[in-house]
């Protein structure tokens, strides 16, 4: 070997690295929590998990005035500026609303796909998680996944799906939030529903499995049915949910067929007592669900009978 190529294949150590300390060297490695402006943080886009002003978060916005954000949030820099909110969207929130004006966070540089994944398994651990969010997050979390492991193309059917080690993306996720195959891809299902619909499920006025049955009707179908719904007062069932499936596949399906299979009665079915809508709408606030106004009637009616006894 000749001398100038033994020379150039020595690398000599830095003087910055010959007066800097190990400790030193891995405090420069290590995550710092920083003290980042709310104007500067943006939300994640497509974040399926919603942020209501309800009772829970005036709660913690009390809480983060008193003592502040107690656990940082995580963010992630943009490429124009800013920070993109990966785990924290509630506590900023909460911070917004106690008038504060920054918000302590850790800055971890990710990819797109390692930072969706981040953001829905940092939700998931919440205790309440409504369907369409846990459906609209196993989404986009599978869609990470998949592009993560490097998905063959669609070229091999036969693969669709796999990772590099041959399992299937939704048998990895299943294994990550305890779910089975196919519960994932019901859930999934779910994305497919209208929005109106969708907030029906939420509001469990809608089964899950009726639910699942549904998201097979075409757009149209679906607004025929909510509006039928609305119009009769009335749900669907799950024996109902499957007829319906079975005639829009047999492309049977439209408004008349609906009124008849939502309003036909069923065996044994006891006589309904109703409330007509207008006369008792005007005594709830405009932003109360049809779920808090049925508890509410019913916490009258159980007061009510305690003062008759």
């Amino acid at each position: 070997m000749a001398k100038n190529d033994v020379r150039n294949s020595i690398k000599l150590t830095s003087v910055d690295d010959l007066f800097t300390t190990e400790e030193s060297r891995s405090e420069q490695q290590r995550e710092k929590v920083l003290d980042i402006p709310l104007a500067e943080i943006s939300d994640f886009p497509n974040h399926p998990f919603k942020v209501k002003t309800d009772e829970a978060m005036l709660e913690m916005a009390d809480s983060v005035k008193q003592y502040g954000v107690l656990v940082p949030g995580l963010v992630r820099p943009k490429a124009g500026g800013g920070y993109e909110m990966l785990a924290g969207h509630r506590r900023k929130k909460a911070s917004e609303l106690a008038g504060k004006e920054t918000m302590p966070c850790i800055v971890r540089e990710l990819d797109n796909e390692a930072a969706t994944i981040i953001m829905v398994d940092s939700n998931l651990q919440r205790e309440n998680i409504l369907p369409s969010e846990r459906a609209f997050a196993y989404k986009i979390k599978l869609e990470a996944i998949k592009r993560q492991a490097g998905r063959p193309s669609k070229e091999n059917s036969t693969q669709v799906g796999q990772d590099l080690r041959g399992k299937y993306s939704v048998e990895i996720l299943g294994e990550q939030v305890g779910e089975s195959r196919n519960q994932i891809q019901r859930y999934i299902r779910l994305t497919e529903l209208l929005p109106s619909i969708l907030e029906m499920v939420d509001e469990r006025q809608i089964a899950f499995n009726p639910a699942v049955e549904i998201s097979y009707l075409t757009e149209k179908e679906q607004q025929n049915l909510f509006e039928t719904m609305q119009s009769e007062n009335c749900a669907v069932s799950l024996s109902q949910a499957q007829r319906l499936k079975k005639l829009s596949q047999d492309g049977r399906l439209n408004l008349d067929v609906i009124f008849s299979v939502l309003t036909e009665e069923k065996p044994n079915q006891k006589e309904k007592f109703n409330i007509r809508r207008e006369r008792i709408d005007r005594f709830f606030p405009k932003n109360f669900t049809e779920r808090q106004k049925e508890d509410l009637i019913v916490r009258l009616l159980e007061s009510w009978y305690k003062e008759q006894e």
